[in-house]
């Protein structure tokens, strides 16, 4: 304000000083200047001046005149005579206000201008990516480019603004916001985006993010604080699917808190004010028409028609089978319906016209078809829900039998009477103002869409639910589906036809589930509920995003034949359920078996599950409800899913067990794929979160969209969402389009195929193979029209001793995105954490020489080394040890004297050896002369000189020693000689001797 009062001031000065240097010039008429006023002085008064068209070509200007307050609607402030006059008919007034609703060019004070959210992409051109007047609204770009939209306006007083927009698509990011700034500052500011200042500085206190339009045109209101705001609208698209991308649409404007009104507007064609005075003009009816300015609406001739709020009027023509659709009647009292034919509304075509076709007279009575399950007929062959006791087929409400409970939910499968909890619209972007909202019809065993108004309406249906009924879980539940809606579906098109199937997670914000292009033959879909928040279904179909004014693809048609969805509060039941039979049960209410039990089929007996299980359901029945937990994987506390503690032992290829702790590894760690780029060459990223392993306690890892309000988090083991570096909002990335690629861990093992799921080894080559890779395998429950199975990931952790935790993990490439079919992900993961955990098996000893009685034995990792953590190398020992010199003497004299023991006994043996050959050969000599008689011996001791005779005769081949020994032994004791005696035997030879002699 200070700024403004300065530059006023200026200008009256300015004004003085030209008027007291151009005394010369000539008078100035009324029609060389103009009017304007001045800022609200310290007074408050603001003060009319009068401003030259060309300056110095005239002199006498009237002096200022204190200006006069004209604020009441319907009036204006006329410049000249300073009087509030009455706006005449035809016109309007807001007063205080400014209102735009005319959008033919952009109006005065308007300024759009595009710009580039890529950093580092500045050789796009972003020029034309603008908002673009459309007549009644103003239009967004539907590029990556980054639209700005901006008005300056100056409030005397705090005022407002409100706004309608119609924002029905989540592909493209629009925020709101305010900035004080200085108007003379503006053109300064213009290349900024961003919220800016006085000082052209940038700040988010103001930002606004809006909210998706659910079926319509969406009110926006916001208070303004007095003096100088910029107001803007920002816009920019992250669709990377390649499909067509609605715009954003802004329409009647509204300011208020200005100064003063110099003048009416003209009502817009389509409008009028019959009175003076009016504050706004009033749309013309259907079938009507008006030009600018106009004071009353005029009637299209029989032949023509006109929609609401129109301009002009448009021939009718012709009636054709596209432009009526069937119906059933909703029963009567004889339980009768009667199939109809009707007019799509507003009717435009003519039946008189040559060639038109007439309305088909409507069908005979038929049998009406039984209610949905869960309600029964009436007396009035209306259908009514059972209680929250009872179920039905569809005929007749009966109790749950004793010891079973009602399953709750809806189904609908016959379609004679539009449900009370679903309604159908149609959402228009030309004719807006159309009355018309029945864009579905029930034709009995289905429901479809009917001829809309154009091709390219959006004909959308949607089913509101009040809430779920909490599930008898655990807090350490991991997988937590509250429900799940299922319903068969049939496209028919002979164009570019898409339905749509989103989820409302609040009252304002729906987020696109699925959808599918073109024919498409009778199939089931289902979705799984897991958030109380999701409280809306809806059903979109688009014939054709090709704008036309004809109905050429009338014929093409979504049909719905049933819907079912379960737990909801609310509900009714088709059938029951037994409940479970515990022995403290102390009240009538039903509770399921204890966790980790099951129900054995029609007793309601509980049974345990198997050893490392887990449960599929809250009320399982059968054994096949217990599900195995995968390898080296065990059942949490709740019994609802398989967890991994971080830690694995593995034994390969008859080697040691190894011992892997991943514990390290186990926080929620990021990462981002390579740049990507669209088609006008935005760069996006796809950015993956992954938890991969740890207990009940440990923290999921998410993904978010913060492109809109919504706030969409999903959350699993592994999760995806799409990321674009932005200047929005001042956020360095927006991120959107999230989805869970894993939330269910199958197993840990070193096997390259697990539960369907497989990691081939090529995918990521190795070039050593010493150690296996240890693979995680996830699946998640979310299945897709792509992925019918779910998608699934494997996460391959490799030994690497010099990675550290964070980096290192790579997709593959041969699928650079992550996956090659779109449903299953593949992801490595190299960290010296995924090293097994180290034992003595991993280092060798190295013992020293003996250096001066000291010898050293030194431990090193055996290489490569191929462990992480576990147990340290032990340190260095020293001991006390003796010198090879010593040895080796010690060593010599010991072999010396085994030498001589050895051959001492040598010589013993010999001796005693000679001694025993010469007895042998005696006693073999003494033997002669009878064959095989033993020699008799002639006493019974030995003779007297035996032995001696012997030592005689061995003598010379005896040692010296020996030798000595012998002649001692030759003499007695007592001193005589011994004297060798002969044998008896001797004897008798001798005398046969003689007597032959």
């Amino acid at each position: 304000m200070g700024h403004l009062r300065i530059c006023a001031l200026s200008a009256v000065l300015s004004w003085l000083l030209f008027a007291h240097s151009s005394a010369d010039l000539p008078m100035c008429k009324p029609s060389d200047y103009h009017f304007e006023y001045t800022e609200c002085d310290v007074l408050g008064s603001r003060w009319r001046v009068a401003i030259p068209n060309k300056a110095e070509t005239c002199t006498g200007l009237p002096d200022p005149v204190k200006g006069t307050l004209c604020s009441k609607e319907g009036e204006f402030l006329d410049m000249q005579s300073q009087q509030c006059q009455k706006c005449t008919a035809g016109t309007y007034s807001l007063g205080t206000s400014v209102a735009f609703d005319e959008w033919d060019i952009l109006p005065t004070g308007f300024i759009t201008h595009g710009m580039t959210t890529s950093e580092g992409n500045a050789f796009i051109n972003c020029s034309n990516s603008t908002w673009t007047p459309k007549g009644d609204y103003v239009a967004s770009n539907t590029d990556e480019c980054t639209a700005t939209l901006s008005y300056a306006v100056s409030l005397k007083t705090p005022g407002a603004l409100s706004f309608e927009y119609f924002y029905p698509d989540s592909s493209i990011y629009f925020e709101f916001f305010v900035s004080a700034a200085v108007v003379l500052q503006l053109l300064a500011c213009q290349s900024k985006i961003g919220v800016q200042n006085d000082q052209c500085q940038a700040t988010d206190s103001d930002s606004r993010w809006m909210r998706t339009s659910e079926t319509n045109w969406s009110h926006y209101k916001i208070e303004l604080s007095r003096g100088n705001n910029v107001l803007y609208w920002r816009t920019a698209t992250f669709s990377l699917l390649g499909s067509a991308v609605k715009p954003v649409l802004l329409r009647n404007i509204q300011v208020s808190g200005v100064a003063y009104t110099s003048e009416c507007f003209h009502c817009k064609p389509g409008t009028h004010s019959s009175t003076a005075g009016s504050a706004r003009c009033t749309p013309c009816p259907a079938d009507t028409y008006s030009n600018k300015g106009a004071t009353v609406c005029h009637d299209c001739e029989s032949d023509s028609y006109a929609a609401p709020g129109s301009g002009s009027c448009k021939p009718r023509p012709a009636c054709t089978e596209n432009d009526y659709f069937y119906t059933h009647t909703p029963c009567d009292s004889e339980g009768k319906t009667r199939l109809m034919y009707k007019w799509s509304e507003p009717k435009i075509c003519s039946e008189t016209v040559e060639g038109a076709v007439k309305l088909p007279a409507s069908g005979k009575k038929q049998t009406c078809p039984p209610c949905n399950p869960g309600f029964f007929v009436t007396n009035s062959s209306a259908c009514e829900p059972c209680s929250n006791d009872s179920y039905s087929d569809g005929k007749v409400c009966e109790k749950c039998p004793i010891g079973t409970e009602p399953l709750l939910g809806f189904e609908y499968k016959w379609w004679t009477t539009m449900p009370r909890n679903m309604e159908s619209s149609v959402l228009h972007q030309e004719f807006s103002n159309s009355d018309r909202r029945t864009a579905w019809e029930v034709a009995g065993e289905y429901i479809y869409t009917t001829p809309g108004v154009q091709d390219t309406d959006y004909l959308t249906l949607t089913l509101n639910v009040p809430g779920y009924r909490a599930q008898a879980t655990g807090k350490d539940t991991e997988m937590s589906e509250l429900s799940r809606i299922t319903f068969v579906f049939e496209t028919l098109c002979t164009a570019d036809c898409k339905f749509y199937f989103l989820v409302g997670y609040n009252k304002w914000n729906n987020y696109l589930v699925e959808q599918w292009k073109g024919r498409n033959g009778k199939q089931s879909y289902s979705y799984s509920i897991q958030s109380n928040k999701t409280v809306s279904f809806t059903w979109t179909f688009l014939r054709t995003e090709d704008f036309s004014m004809d109905r050429n693809f009338s014929t093409d048609a979504a049909k719905i034949y049933s819907i079912h969805i379960t737990n909801v509060i609310g509900g009714v039941a088709s059938q029951c359920r037994r409940c479970a039979v515990t022995p403290d049960k102390t009240d009538s209410s039903c509770v399921p078996c204890p966790p980790g039990h099951y129900m054995v089929n029609a007793t309601g007996a509980c049974e345990s599950c198997p050893p490392n299980t887990y449960i599929t359901s809250s009320q399982p029945v059968g054994e096949a409800a217990c599900v195995q937990c995968g390898p080296n994987t065990e059942r949490n506390r709740a019994y609802t899913a398989c967890l991994s503690d971080c830690t694995l032992r593995v034994q390969s290829g008859g080697k040691a067990v190894q011992t892997y702790d991943f514990s390290s590894l186990s926080n929620v760690t990021g990462f981002t794929g390579s740049p990507r780029f669209t088609n006008r060459g935005l760069r996006y990223f796809h950015r993956f979160n992954l938890n991969l392993c740890g207990r009940e306690s440990r923290v999921p890892a998410s993904c978010v969209d913060n492109v809109t309000e919504s706030g969409k988090v999903v959350k699993g083991y592994v999760c995806q969402s799409t990321v674009v570096p932005s200047d929005i909002r001042s956020l360095s990335m927006v991120s959107s389009q999230p989805f869970v690629i894993g939330d269910t861990l199958i197993g840990v093992t070193t096997e390259t195929t697990l539960g369907g799921i497989s990691s081939p080894s090529w995918m990521f080559p190795s070039a050593s193979h010493q150690l296996p890779d240890v693979i995680f395998y996830y699946k998640s429950s979310d299945t897709t029209q792509a992925c019918k199975q779910g998608r699934s990931a494997t996460v391959r952790l490799r030994c690497n001793p010099t990675a550290s935790i964070e980096d290192l993990i790579t997709l593959p490439s041969k699928c650079s995105e992550g996956t090659c079919d779109g449903c299953t992900f593949h992801f490595l993961w190299e960290s010296q954490h995924a090293c097994p955990l180290c034992t003595p098996d991993h280092y060798r000893e190295i013992v020293s020489a003996c250096i001066q009685g000291i010898q050293r034995t030194t431990y090193v990792w055996q290489q490569p080394l191929q462990c992480y953590g576990g147990e340290s190398l032990p340190p260095q020992k020293v001991s006390a040890c003796v010198t090879m010199d010593v040895w080796l003497k010690l060593g010599v004299s010991i072999g010396l004297i085994a030498a001589l023991l050895l051959i001492s006994l040598s010589c013993y043996f010999w001796k005693k050896t000679r001694k025993l050959q010469y007895k042998y050969s005696r006693l073999m000599m003494s033997s002669e002369g009878k064959e095989c008689e033993l020699p008799t011996a002639d006493s019974c001791a030995i003779m007297e000189g035996e032995d001696a005779e012997d030592d005689l005769m061995d003598l010379t081949h005896k040692s010296f020693f020996t030798k000595i020994k012998s002649f001692s032994r030759e003499r007695t004791s007592d001193g005589f000689d011994s004297v060798p005696l002969k044998s008896s035997y001797q004897h008798q030879q001798e005398d046969e001797e003689e007597e032959e002699d």
